[in-house]
């Protein structure tokens, strides 16, 4: 029977994605969530403005989007202070670093990431052959330092280091990163991803200039502006760099309706200062239910919190099925020390009393 000639990578890949969905796992389970509390998506939802946006687009639905996004990379750039050749859009930060590293990566080359950090950017990696190094985090926070300096040890063509982190929520001061990266080795690129710095405190974005060429700056709208299915996201960088991307990213990757809507939230802060509020709010909300439980909650500048269980990774996992058996969906980091940990999004008070609900019978149960 003939086949299909696979490459040599594809064949020696294995059969994984970064993530389970809760979809998936409730077709598994038979379960219905009752509490969609796991997946980092911003429970309050998109500005009413981008709703509308996308629904007076779906009438358009027979066109193509824009494959230059013009619109969108205009309003960006000028937000941003930026010129619109600092600026490129893909489908959510996910594509972006799957074109950066089908730019940069090669079978063998090396990149440098935390252990136990965002693992799309590891599945992306290993597509196109690279290797990925790792540095454990320091106090729950990623190590740049020590992700520079092995970056330095093995030649790296990239540095993957997200602030805030996830999964833990931490974040470093916007001025120690621009600190280090004069630091960077020369041919060695920092993917610095701010998925969700619109929900941080003042001063931990990173002021340097836009043209460094060491850096380039990833965001999205899925968290702060709650547009996670509609998959927008954007890279800044210098202008060089931004232009590869023209020679192999998908020209018609962006519907009109996610670019409609994109424009629309970009355009409406009072609705991202309303879920900057009711994400604080939900946070205190998690804390207080954690301590509730005989945990802790981790300090987070995201739409998460982790909570320290005081146990070890069965614990945890015990807790993260126990919940999903009561309809709550959670998840929790995969790697040590930080898999001691629970991780619970933010989201409305509705499903934030089901898990103050379910969290003490899971609890009881594992007595």
């Amino acid at each position: 029977m003939s086949k299909p000639r696979y490459t040599h990578l594809v064949q020696n890949l294995p059969s994984s994605t970064p993530f389970v969905g809760p979809e998936t796992q409730e077709r598994e389970t038979g379960i219905k969530f009752d509490a969609r509390i796991g997946a980092n998506e911003n429970g309050f939802g998109p500005s009413p403005k981008a709703v509308q946006a996308m629904q007076a687009a779906a009438a358009e639905s027979w066109m193509y989007g824009d494959p230059e996004s013009y619109d969108l990379r205009k309003a960006i750039a000028e937000a941003m202070g930026v010129q619109m050749a600092n600026v490129v859009v893909g489908e959510g930060i996910d594509g972006l670093l799957g074109y950066l590293t089908r730019l940069l990566i090669e079978p063998g080359d090396t990149v440098v990431s935390s252990a136990g950090a965002y693992p799309t950017f590891n599945y992306h990696v290993a597509g196109f052959g690279g290797v990925v190094e790792t540095v454990p985090y320091r106090d729950d926070h990623e190590d740049l330092q020590a992700l520079i300096a092995k970056a330095k040890e093995t030649d790296a063509k990239l540095i993957y280091f997200a602030n805030p982190d996830n999964p833990m929520g931490t974040w470093h001061n916007g001025d120690d990163i621009a600190a280090q990266l004069e630091h960077i080795p020369d041919g060695c690129l920092l993917i610095l991803d701010e998925a969700y710095v619109e929900l941080a405190p003042d001063g931990t974005a990173a002021q340097y200039p836009v043209e460094h060429p060491k850096v380039i700056r990833m965001r999205t709208l899925s968290k702060g502006y709650g547009l996670a299915g509609a998959r927008v996201g954007y890279a800044l960088g210098a202008a060089e760099l931004i232009k590869s991307f023209d020679k192999i990213r998908n020209h018609f990757g962006m519907n009109r309706a996610s670019q409609a809507a994109a424009l629309a939230a970009l355009g409406d802060q009072d609705w991202l200062e309303l879920t900057r509020e009711r994400v604080a709010k939900a946070r205190q909300r998690i804390a207080d239910i954690a301590a509730q439980n005989g945990m802790t909650a981790i300090p987070s500048a995201t739409n998460f919190v982790a909570l320290d269980t005081g146990r070890d990774a069965a614990f945890a996992k015990a807790i993260l099925e126990g919940l999903a058996n009561k309809g709550v969906f959670i998840r929790m980091p995969f790697v040590a020390p930080q898999n001691r940990c629970i991780r619970v999004s933010c989201g409305p008070d509705l499903e934030l009393d089901i898990l103050a609900e379910k969290l003490p019978e899971v609890l009881k149960d594992l007595d």
